[in-house]
């Protein structure tokens, strides 16, 4: 340790007594796991190194393949389910994937020979309508237990766990329906996914029972600021007053492509978001959006993980998670006519 660290500046960063502390850096077995870990917390946060003697060991690592990490709601998934692996002494192999760069088959190959203890998927090819499950059968097969995040499709079998995007897209809608608006849109992801088809379901339930008559305008894009402008261009071609977006990264491009048309948000075309990741809320305007419960999806997921690879039966089929809608500044009444 060096000399500048004192156990008083450790114990007041901590909360705890300068002789637990002690007890911590001494590796004594008499200190609660919750207690040792405030003290190694509260060592990152002074910008110390843990002692070599103070690194636990692992029980086993654990393959986390998310998409890339511009969208800030997959670092979100990453930080809770690393903290909540940590408790039990697994540790996360953090695995990104950008286009052009490493499948997801080369990762699950590279796992699977470093011996992981199991592998958790955030928006995967488990999602993709189109893409070969047999992946994941083979996992199975190798008896590596596995769970996935954010939608399933028809034919995984694997335990899953997801935002009810039926449910979000159903609130988004209505709430603009509260508002006065009438030509309502929606701008979504490849509709190979299972969370835009559900989405889109949402969307037309509804439509159908608010606003009966009125056509349904959709539009598939990428998942992206990019994706988002040009879905927004395309529905304001359809007369839109109000853009329902699939992401929180699309809304904002859709707000841009919204100002790209000469039109204010929302005075002229209210947005609505999908996701609610930290800086969101300080968006121009802030926006409006429908809140994924990261942290219970992350604790369900990892708790089903860690019992089935403590050998426990774990039940395949997907849990739904209730979304909430956050109203910001982003929409408004519909415009008059």
């Amino acid at each position: 340790m060096p000399q500048r660290i004192t156990l008083a500046s450790i114990a007041e960063q901590a909360g705890v007594s300068t002789a637990t502390v002690s007890r911590v850096l001494n590796g004594k077995s008499n200190v609660a796991e919750v207690t040792r870990r405030q003290v190694l917390v509260a060592l990152d946060l002074l910008g110390y190194e843990r002692p070599e003697a103070l690194h636990q060991a692992s029980r086993g690592l654990v393959g986390l393949i998310v998409p890339e990490l511009s969208n800030p709601i997959f670092p979100m998934f990453a930080q809770e389910i690393e903290q909540l692996l940590a408790p039990s002494g697994h540790t996360p192999l953090l695995c990104t994937q950008n286009p052009g760069g490493t499948t997801e088959d080369e990762y699950i190959e590279m796992l699977v020979d470093r011996g992981v203890s199991g592998i958790i998927f955030v928006s995967g090819r488990h999602a993709d309508t189109s893409s070969d499950v047999t992946r994941y059968q083979r996992l199975r097969e190798r008896e590596v237990p596995l769970v996935t995040i954010n939608g399933n499709a028809p034919t995984i079998k694997a335990p899953g766990f997801t935002t009810d995007d039926r449910t979000a897209a159903r609130m988004a809608v209505d709430y603009l329906i509260s508002l006065g608006h009438r030509r309502i849109g929606l701008a979504m992801g490849p509709l190979r996914m299972v969370p835009a088809q559900r989405k889109r379901s949402g969307y037309e339930d509804a439509m159908r029972a608010g606003l009966p008559g009125e056509p349904l305008r959709t539009v598939e894009a990428l998942y992206s600021y990019e994706g988002g402008a040009a879905g927004a261009t395309r529905l304001l071609e359809q007369g839109c007053t109000a853009i329902v977006c699939g992401s929180d990264i699309m809304a904002l491009g859709a707000i841009q492509g919204v100002r790209a048309a000469g039109l204010s948000v929302p005075g002229d075309v209210s947005v609505i978001g999908y996701d609610d990741s930290p800086l969101i809320p300080m968006t121009n305007p802030p926006l409006t959006t429908v809140r994924q419960p990261v942290t219970a999806i992350a604790r369900s997921a990892v708790t089903t993980l860690l019992a089935a690879i403590a050998g426990e039966d774990v039940p395949d089929g997907e849990m739904f998670f209730s979304p909430d809608l956050i109203v910001r500044g982003s929409t408004g009444p519909a415009p008059k006519e």
